[in-house]
């Protein structure tokens, strides 16, 4: 900007007021203590003036230590006037005391609400001759960014107007600093005034930076407007804009959250070849993105690529990883991930605790999900509304509603309103336990609470009635939902199908399957099933198997059940050969039904794949005929179909049960030798076969290799507890510390490569 060759002199002419004595008295008098003896200054704090202070401030400006001593003093007391600040902007700029300075700025824009960035704009202007350089722009740029930064968007781009009216240049940091409270905000037309704010900077003769670039492309691809992100690196590369490590990072993350991981991937793969370098948040968005799309065994090839690189896992990568392995119903590798990241002083953040305790109520074990509840509190972590929510339900699930309602009570407490979910959750409780009238009553004091009921809360109530044979309330209740606007669902007409067949109502549940079809409701495979059991149940099977057929053209794949009940009927119209047709069917995708024999099963191995036929020699094990499931396992070895471990865990755990423990053990030792960790029921059943047979040795190694395979912290107690009672013989404490590790999550719970 141009600058006035002024003399210091003109402080006292033109910013003071005429010199007085009492003015030039104060600053003298405040320079000596602030030279000598600055504790003693505030004895001069009721009496300065803002004259005084701006003499002061001028004569010092060209020593850094005593204007901060000034700075320090000053800030609090009501003689600091905005345009004294001003002046100490100046004066830190010239310092490159940026620091400072922002701090200050932000006192400014807080303090004058009713400014609209006028005012602060003429301090600036006038105060800026009294200094010896031009600090000018550097000062708009420090309270631009204030500005920015508090949201005050509108007043940060006036003082950039009126700036460079007055012949003042704003910078490039100004104009990155508006952009982004642009974008952070994303008020109305947001985009918009993005472009024409990047518009007038580049009229202004401004050119971006990769800060710019970066800015820009992040609104977009945060508004999932990818493409146009994609377009700002385009424009970058074209305007000879070196892309850097934070480009590519905010790319990946878009990639990801439109779950296209293989390009975030790609992006991660080129970065090396343009001179860039990722870092420990380049491998957090993939490991997050590969979560995200539940890939989540190939994070260990992206941890092991950041162990080379010399990175360690920080908070965001256990984080993501511990949640990541929950959502796949991993609750051992979450748990051991979890004591990992303690045991490296890393804090476990809200969302992961829910995560854990949403894990422990799935497994059905709440002691363990209320410890890492209390342990959030020991943290000083403050749960959410989902963690309470996640703990109701899980009472509730198991019934045990007196422990549902005490969370609830905490969560009320605590400020947190129940939410739909949360009372669902209590009324599926009430109803898993019948208590109906209760459940109803939950309903009614949710609306007494302007809550609506939704169509999961009636068709819990409807299943509910349905299971204790109550037809004519269920019927009442599907009625007082449609009357309140909310269609039933393929689930509340589901549970009114099933309630009917069970009391012979075969004719009124096909009519209720027509109005469900009637209406465009997709019946769902339970509902089919319900169908296709009665219809046996009256000998029709004809329709049953229709049934069956058309559940498959419609996408839907029958279960063990169905198949059970169709092959009952068959067997029942001594139908024998397609009873044996379906049931091989049945061996292909899960296990043997319990009354069906099995002489001719075995002839008919060789026709069938073997990828899924580990449901064929479960089948077998469970109903005790070894030397078949042995003859299904050499056929797989035969044919150089390698077995995995769900292969290994069947048939071991069926030697077990049938007596023969050293082929077992022998199956075990394969097992391990191949790099798979047994599952918990098979050590268990294993330990125990081993010890009534009086094999110790063997027994010490499954037990040594069982807890060698447990890593966590959690499970030292339940190690020193293993191996004491075993030395000393007490199996039965052996087994029940094993057992409870496996409820735990301490071992194994499915198989895994070692």
């Amino acid at each position: 900007m141009p600058f006035r060759n002024l003399q210091i002199h003109r402080s006292v002419s033109t910013l003071a007021s005429p010199s007085t004595t009492d003015a030039r008295f104060l600053s003298e008098k405040a320079l000596t203590l602030l030279k000598r003896h600055p504790y003693q200054l505030n004895s001069l704090s009721s009496n300065f003036t803002p004259e005084a202070a701006f003499n002061l401030l001028v004569k010092i400006q060209s020593d850094q230590t005593l204007t901060l001593k000034f700075l320090d003093w000053a800030r609090p007391h009501p003689f600091f006037t905005p345009k004294l600040k001003c002046l100490t902007l100046h004066i830190l700029t010239k310092f490159k005391l940026y620091k400072t300075g922002q701090s200050l700025s932000r006192d400014l824009a807080v303090n004058l609400t009713d400014d609209d960035g006028s005012f602060v704009f003429s301090c600036i202007k006038d105060t800026c001759e009294y200094c010896y350089s031009g600090s000018g722009s550097a000062v708009i740029d420090l309270v631009v960014k204030s500005y920015s930064n508090l949201n005050m968007i509108d007043k940060a781009v006036k003082i950039v107007n009126l700036a460079k009216s007055h012949g003042f240049m704003p910078g490039i940091l100004s104009y990155n600093a508006i952009l982004d409270s642009i974008i952070r905000s994303r008020g109305d037309n947001w985009v918009k005034f993005a472009e024409d704010m990047y518009n007038e900077m580049i009229s202004s003769q401004i050119s971006p930076n990769v800060f710019t670039y970066n800015i820009l492309m992040r609104g977009f691809c945060a508004a999932g407007n990818f493409e146009m992100g994609l377009s700002i690196l385009s424009r970058m590369e074209k305007n000879g804009c070196l892309a850097n490590v934070v480009t590519y990072n905010t790319l990946m993350d878009g990639h990801c959250k439109l779950r296209r991981i293989d390009k975030a991937l790609e992006l991660l793969r080129v970065m090396p070849s343009k001179g860039i370098e990722p870092n420990l948040i380049s491998y957090n968005v993939i490991v997050n993105g590969l979560c995200r799309e539940g890939r989540i065994k190939e994070t260990s090839g992206v941890l092991k690529e950041m162990n080379e690189k010399g990175f360690v896992p920080d908070e965001v990568t256990y984080n993501t990883l511990v949640n990541g392995y929950c959502k796949e119903g991993d609750f051992h590798q979450a748990l051991v991930l979890h004591a990992e990241m303690v045991r490296n002083g890393l804090s476990p953040n809200v969302v992961t605790y829910t995560s854990l305790i949403s894990s422990m109520c799935k497994a059905r074990n709440m002691n363990r999900a209320m410890e890492f509840f209390n342990q959030m509190h020991v943290r000083g972590l403050r749960p959410n509304e989902r963690t309470y929510t996640t703990l109701v339900d899980g009472f509730s699930q198991q019934g045990c509603l007196d422990e549902a309602y005490q969370v609830l009570k905490e969560m009320t407490k605590k400020g947190f309103v129940p939410s739909i979910v949360t009372y669902n959750a209590l009324i599926n409780g009430h109803c898993i336990v019948g208590k109906m009238e209760e459940a109803v009553g939950v309903i009614r004091n949710m609306s007494a609470k302007g809550l609506a009921p939704d169509v999961v809360s009636y068709s819990t109530i409807v299943s509910g009635f349905c299971r204790i044979r109550e037809l004519d309330k269920a019927f009442d209740v599907k009625r007082e939902m449609v009357e309140k606007g909310i269609s039933p669902d393929a689930i509340t007409y589901s549970a009114l199908i099933q309630g009917l067949c069970y009391q012979g109502g075969l004719t009124e549940a096909c009519d209720l399957f027509q109005e469900m079809l009637s209406i465009s409701l997709p019946p769902d495979e339970i509902t089919y099933t319900t169908l296709i059991n009665a219809y046996c149940a009256e000998g029709d099977i004809k329709m049953a198997l229709h049934l069956h057929n058309e559940m498959i053209q419609k996408g839907f794949l029958p279960d063990v059940v169905t198949y059970s009940v169709l092959i009952n009927g068959l067997n029942k119209q001594a139908r024998t050969r397609e009873a044996k047709r379906l049931l091989l069917k049945l061996f292909y995708n899960d296990s043997v039904p319990s009354d069906v024999t099995y002489n001719t099963l075995i002839e008919n191995c060789s026709n069938i794949e073997f990828k899924s036929v580990v449901a064929l020699i479960k089948g077998f094990c469970m109903k005790g005929l070894m030397n078949e499931a042995d003859q299904v396992f050499e056929s797989m070895l035969q044919r150089n179909h390698k077995p995995n471990e769900a292969v290994y865990d069947v048939i071991i755990h069926g030697h077990c049960k049938g007596g023969n423990v050293k082929k077992a053990y022998d199956l075990y030792k394969e097992m391990v030798s191949s790099g798979f960790v047994p599952h918990t029921v098979t050590v268990i059943a294993l330990v125990k076969a081993l010890f009534s047979e009086g094999m110790s040795e063997e027994l010490s190694q499954v037990i040594e290799n069982t807890l060698r395979s447990s890593r966590l912290t959690d499970a030292e107690l339940a190690k020193v507890l293993v191996e004491i009672n075993h030395k000393e013989g007490n199996m039965d404490a052996v087994f029940n510390v094993l057992t409870e590790m496996a409820k735990d999550g301490l071992l194994p719970n499915s198989g895994r490569s070692s």
